[in-house]
């Protein structure tokens, strides 16, 4: 039985937010939708086993459970509100002030930082309703494009989103993941790019969150992030001429 069962699950990319172990899959390969929606996950390790919810793969460590609820502080679960989700692309996203150079700029400027990790696997952390998700999925640079987020309402966005342009979007290797940014799922060592979209400022812990990022990090993996400069009067002397454009666009690359 143990031979028969090795022969049909593959090892995957995705990892058990539980105990890191690289999970198994038995289904069809790939990141597209169709195939993490036909596909059973199981943790080696735990025996704990994960499926597609939906249309996405939920991949907290409260996945599964049903006599335990997972509340995350208000600004978290401010995000998981339908409504929110609703507008966030719909005009909020869009009109960001703080010199926020609207997404396609966003998207360009990134892109230049991720030079680096072409043909490899980028995972957007954070991802809200995919905007940027399904920037890097149509451009066809990377080898698969993972969209994460906590809020289940915004992965339904995203979701909503790609039904749009079905003959790309839908057939791309771009997966829905729901996880938490301070336990990413996923092995260490084993993406390419990370990209986290106007995110910080809103994670409860961001050291905890970027000590995760730097973590699942190849070597010489790249972090691109921005979010907005909060100026103080003890802000740095080096910072004021960018107080009143309080957008900041950073890259971080792993030795």
């Amino acid at each position: 039985m143990a031979a028969e069962k090795s022969e049909s699950w593959d090892i995957e990319l995705l990892s058990c937010p539980v105990c890191y172990e690289r999970l198994m899959r038995k289904g069809p390969p790939g990141l597209n939708l169709q195939a993490i929606y036909r596909s059973v996950f199981e943790c080696k390790k735990c025996h704990k086993s994960y499926s597609s919810k939906d249309i996405y793969l939920d991949l907290t460590v409260t996945a599964g459970l049903k006599k335990y609820v997972e509340v995350k502080p208000a600004g978290t679960e401010f995000f998981r509100r339908p409504f929110v989700s609703f507008i966030y692309e719909r005009g909020w996203r869009q009109y960001f002030g703080g010199g926020f150079p609207g997404p396609d700029e966003e998207f360009k400027m990134a892109q230049e930082y991720f030079k680096p990790a072409e043909g490899g696997v980028l995972v957007d952390v954070s991802c809200g309703s995919g905007l940027f998700a399904r920037k890097f999925a149509n451009s066809g640079t990377y080898s698969g494009v993972v969209a994460l987020d906590f809020s289940e309402s915004m992965l339904r966005q995203c979701y909503g989103f790609m039904t749009r342009d079905p003959t790309t979007l839908l057939a791309a290797n771009l997966a829905l993941v729901r996880a938490d940014v301070s336990r990413l799922p996923f092995s260490s060592a084993s993406v390419d790019a990370v990209h986290a979209g106007a995110a910080l400022h809103c994670w409860p812990s961001p050291s905890n969150a970027v000590a995760e990022i730097t973590r699942i990090l190849r070597s010489g993996g790249i972090f691109v992030g921005t979010t907005f400069l909060r100026s103080s009067p003890s802000t740095p002397w080096i910072f004021k001429p960018i107080r009143e454009q309080s957008f900041v666009m950073f890259s971080a690359q792993k030795p």
